[in-house]
């Protein structure tokens, strides 16, 4: 068995000195063919995707926010799309799978919601973007830290991409550079 890492690497010379079977050898070598070629486009698609997104300014803005760099920044902005169909920060956040689908009675919870609404790939972005805040932004590991104190890594870390979520509306609203006191305070 081969890592992604050492598998990238390889070449046809190097499947022939393995010493594979044939057929062993001729399934390595194509899906090898297969994954180069595939690497090679989604460089191409990457690199084209940057030279149009770099133009709106709200990519700038959602890059200074800690945790989210350029590919993130991308995705979420592309993945909102006009931030003025939601109308306040829950519906964004709800929309971003931020936030629990329950119904509530007489503070009792009576049932879910749907809770596969929104989008998959905003909540991926998010959870992401407090993966990397928490390992580089102080104020974000001291969320993240009283969060963890209270209940477990899981719900900190979502409570956390949801601030960032929140953060981001505003951030898409206003058109202002991400403030860390207005986010952690």
């Amino acid at each position: 068995s081969l890592s992604e890492r050492i598998f990238g690497r390889l070449t046809a010379a190097d499947v022939d000195r393995m010493g594979l079977p044939a057929d062993v050898g001729l399934a390595v070598q194509s899906n090898l063919a297969v994954v180069t070629t595939l690497g090679a486009q989604i460089e191409l698609l990457e690199k084209r995707l940057q030279e149009r997104i770099v133009e709106r300014p709200e990519y700038a803005l959602l890059t200074s926010v800690p945790g989210i760099g350029r590919i993130l920044a991308a995705i979420i902005l592309l993945e909102t799309g006009p931030i003025e169909r939601f109308h306040a920060v829950g519906n964004y956040a709800s929309y971003a799978r931020c936030v629990d689908s329950q119904r509530v009675s007489n503070g009792k919870k009576k049932g879910e919601g749907n809770v596969k609404n929104g989008n998959k790939y905003l909540v991926w972005a998010f959870v992401e973007a407090a993966n990397f805040a928490l390992r580089f932004n102080a104020e974000a590991k001291r969320f993240y830290e009283r969060k963890k104190a209270r209940t477990n890594n899981v719900v900190a870390t979502k409570a956390l991409a949801h601030k960032l979520a929140r953060a981001c509306f505003h951030i898409l609203k206003e058109r202002t550079p991400f403030d860390v006191r207005r986010c952690f305070a």
